[in-house]
Formats: C-alpha cells, structure tokens, sequence
C-alpha cells in the first residue's frame, strides 16, 4: 500500500451552483475514504511485522546519521509521501523534529489529527507536492525519507531532484521503492509455501488492500526500478549512494541509504 492515498475521481461540470454542490459531496466523499483509508493503514501498521521490521530499518538509518551527542530535536527530518503520518509520528516521537509532507489534502488532515492526539509539539504536517518546487527554501533539512510512493509518483525524477535541492549539503536520504507488482494471490501461495498458512493470512492484511489499491489508483507508472535504476536515478538527482538492501514483503522492495555530497 503506498502512502500516498486513494485516487482522486475525476470532476464533473455544471453551474456555479451545481459546482458548489458537486465540489461540496466530492469533499465529503474524499474525507470519507482518507477516513477509511487512514484507519485500515494504521490497522494494517500495527499488526503487519513486515512494516514493523520496514519502519526499524529505516528508523535505525535516521538514527545512523546523527551523532549520539546530537540533540534530536535540532535535526530537520521531511517525510515525503507521508500519507496519514503513521511512519511520521513514529521519527517524532524517536525525538526528531518532523514535517509530513502529502499532496492529498483530505489524508493530511487525517495526519494532523492523529498528531494532534499524540500531543507532538516537534511534528507537522502539510499539503504540497514537492515536485513542483518552491515548496522549501534549498537546504532546509537535515535528512528527507519516502517510503512507497515514488513508484506512483507521475514525476519521480522531478521529486528526487527537489529532495536534493531542500537537503543540507551532507544530509542523508533514504528513499524505499517497489521493485515490482505484488501479486495478490502469487505472494500469498508463496508465503504458504515458504512459511506457513498463519504468516500468508497475516500477509493478507498488506496485500488484499494493496490490490485494491492499484486497481483504483490514478494510471500514472508505475515505476519499478531494481537496484541499478534506482541508484541511476539518484545518482541523476545529484545523491551519492551509500548503501542499497532488498527489503519489505519477500525483498519487493529497495531501500536506498544516500548522501547529499560525497561518502560520509
């Protein structure tokens, strides 16, 4: 499932009043899914070890970077295609001073919510797609992270250049991408195989919505990239890679650990 949301329907024409009307139910159907969407998220999160095991790679990364005399809350960490903010509120409260950042208004209004229960004064959360630009000034944070969403990202290469741009010059990245479709029923009848029946319907969790997901989602990409594309991408944008690893649900995917300058 990419944290990037449910699609968007598209928009129907009418008068001003019809307009009004129209753009008031599309709202109110928006908010109703991202309300669905964020609750089966943090549903699929908690109870999902992959996600577990995937957010503690990725938080011991954060953590790697950051001397141990270091005061948390002075360091600056975007999270990209933050969704409903579960991963978000988890760098907050590890003691780092977060922005959540999502172009899908309804499930960033989810995403402050849920910070505003965690009562995290070092988090926040804001509508903008950072591929379009100007969305930060350069240099403005110490580390960016984006779990899932680049492969359905209409502009991945526009994306990775502007984390670029808005890290320190020695910040770190981590960047997770899918490296290919998840077949629902394949990965299921794999993980029996391989693990049992009890690990293949707690993998149903994942991988029932994360079809759902794809089948409803705008038709942009997607875009699998292996380890050699990847690293090309980043390497594009300006990154130096530090280290690749597969990861996630059977090695679907791959975290890439970069550096905005040369090797630490």
């Amino acid at each position: 499932m990419a944290s990037g949301g449910p699609a968007r329907g598209a928009s129907g024409t009418a008068g001003a009043g019809g307009i009004s009307v129209l753009g008031g139910i599309r709202w109110g159907l928006d908010r109703m899914l991202s309300v669905v969407y964020g609750v089966v998220y943090d549903f699929i999160y908690e109870r999902f070890s992959p996600y577990q095991a995937l957010q503690t790679e990725v938080q011991g990364l954060v953590e790697a970077a950051v001397p141990v005399s270091a005061d948390r809350r002075e360091i600056r960490v975007l999270d990209i295609g933050c969704g409903p903010g579960s991963f978000t509120c988890a760098i907050a409260e590890a003691g780092f001073t977060v922005t959540g950042l999502d172009a899908y208004g309804a499930l960033v209004e989810v995403a402050k919510e849920k910070r505003r229960a965690k009562h995290l004064a070092n988090l926040a959360f804001r509508q903008a797609d950072l591929a379009r630009g100007n969305t930060f000034r350069e240099g403005l944070f110490d580390q960016v992270v984006n779990i899932h969403s680049l492969y359905v990202h209409p502009a991945p290469d526009q994306l990775l250049r502007e984390a670029y741009r808005v890290l320190k010059p020695g910040g770190h990245a981590v960047f997770v991408n899918h490296t290919r479709r998840v077949g629902q029923w394949s990965t299921l009848r794999e993980i029996r195989q391989r693990d049992g029946l009890g690990a293949a319907l707690r993998a149903l969790l994942w991988v029932l919505p994360n079809s759902v997901f794809e089948a409803t989602r705008s038709r942009i990409g997607p875009h699998y990239w292996d380890e050699a594309t990847f690293t090309a991408h980043l390497r594009e944008a300006g990154f130096t890679v530090l280290e690749t690893r597969r990861t996630f649900l059977r090695g679907a995917s791959l975290l890439v650990w970069a550096r905005k300058g040369g090797a630490a």
